[in-house]
């Protein structure tokens, strides 16, 4: 067991969807990064380096992002500010960088930022842009881009277990469900299991076997993290401690590994758990990366909720529901809070830390005393997997 010195202590969260009043990238920053800090309890002037997520990628034409945290928080001028980007992992791989500056001891308090507008841009230039996560050598002509990529991999999914149309519909429907109770998320409606499980002219598909309500949505949104370490956490009015954070990057190329197995998924999970001391039947509850339902539906095996081939029933048995034996998305997950690419990471972990403090109101969950994070970029490439307690 090798436990981390480090603790979210404060977290902003904005409204994920279109949102027209937040035109631009420094809108969204300027709404989570100071109020961030102010819920952490400390003065701005405490924050010693600043950590951005932004995915980018064409969807803003503002490039180097860092340092518009300034426009907001104008007493980090001077201070260390830093990008970071990991597709649709962005968010985490900012955590992950202020993790390792606390570790270094090179400051005491670090900002997280999150960020992304994407909904100022053309609908297929969106899909395009995706399409920068993947392998575009061999990548680039897929149907329906991102979504045609996790098409083939529900594709090969299906044959090779059978077809789990029923388990994607329960997990959509879910999540949905699961929106309602979140203030933050865009679309907060119980779409319920039939419509989910049909094909129709409100919910056609995008790529066979993905219906829309299987794809999550294209969205503006931000949130932000004040993190320190684990003896300045004490002393301060909450603190969710780091018991695990673990990164692991597979094959950029799908046909480069066994696509339906999120290997580098596993193998994030089961370093976590070992560095953190627990197993799966520790965990609360989880947050993980439902960029589509049939993601969802792999990384429960991939978190061992079940064996291989078998996650449908996790799905339709009502394992993963608000009141099953692990609640997963609880936020209602990308599915229905959105997926503002670089905002993601960050609204995983402080949606975590609320449900560990006890503060996520109508989401709270009656137990919530081991949380575990799972973020992903790209089809299962780069692997983020955080366990959080509450420390105080």
């Amino acid at each position: 067991m090798s436990e981390l010195n480090a603790c979210i202590v404060g977290w902003a969260h904005s409204r994920f969807g279109k949102l027209e009043d937040a035109p631009d990238l420094e809108t969204l920053i300027a709404g989570v990064a100071r109020a961030a800090v102010e819920d952490a309890g400390i003065a701005p002037s405490e924050i010693d380096a600043g950590f951005v997520g932004v995915f980018g990628e064409g969807f803003t034409p503002q490039g180097f992002p860092a340092s518009l945290v300034l426009q907001s928080v104008p007493e980090l001028r001077f201070k260390p500010i830093t990008r970071f980007e990991n597709a649709c992992a962005t968010g985490s791989a900012a955590i992950h960088g202020a993790l390792d500056f606390l570790a270094a001891r090179r400051g005491r308090f670090a900002l997280v930022v999150g960020a992304e507008k994407m909904t100022a841009v053309p609908g297929p230039k969106v899909g395009d842009i995706l399409l920068t996560a993947s392998y575009r050598r061999t990548e680039q002509d897929i149907e329906g881009g991102f979504a045609g990529v996790f098409a083939r991999i529900a594709e090969a999914y299906f044959q090779r277990h059978g077809d789990q149309s029923d388990a994607l519909a329960a997990i959509a429907a879910k999540n949905h469900r699961n929106g309602v109770d979140n203030p933050w998320a865009q679309m907060r409606k119980d779409l319920g299991y039939a419509f989910c499980r049909q094909e129709s002219e409100k919910n056609p598909y995008v790529v066979r076997p993905l219906k829309r309500t299987d794809c999550s949505l294209v969205s503006d949104g931000a949130a932000a993290l004040v993190l320190t370490d684990e003896e300045t956490a004490r002393a301060m009015n909450k603190a969710v401690r780091f018991r695990a954070a673990v990164q692991v990057n597979d094959f950029l190329p799908i046909a480069a590994r066994d696509i339906i197995r999120f290997e580098g998924a596993r193998e994030a999970w089961r370093r976590a758990y070992d560095q953190a001391g627990v197993t799966l039947a520790d965990l609360s509850f989880a947050e993980t990366h439902d960029c589509f339902t049939i993601a969802e539906l792999i990384e429960y095996e991939a978190m061992g909720l079940t064996p291989e081939g078998q996650g449908a029933r996790a799905a339709l048995e009502g394992w993963t529901a608000a009141d099953g034996r692990l609640p997963v998305n609880r936020s209602g997950g990308l599915k229905s809070k959105g997926h503002p690419i670089g905002a993601t990471g960050v609204s995983m972990h402080a949606l975590a830390a609320m449900q560990l403090t006890g503060t996520a109101g109508a989401m709270q969950l009656p137990k919530a005393d081991l949380g575990g994070v799972f973020n992903m970029g790209g089809a299962a490439v780069a692997n983020y997997v955080s366990i959080l307690e509450r420390l105080r």
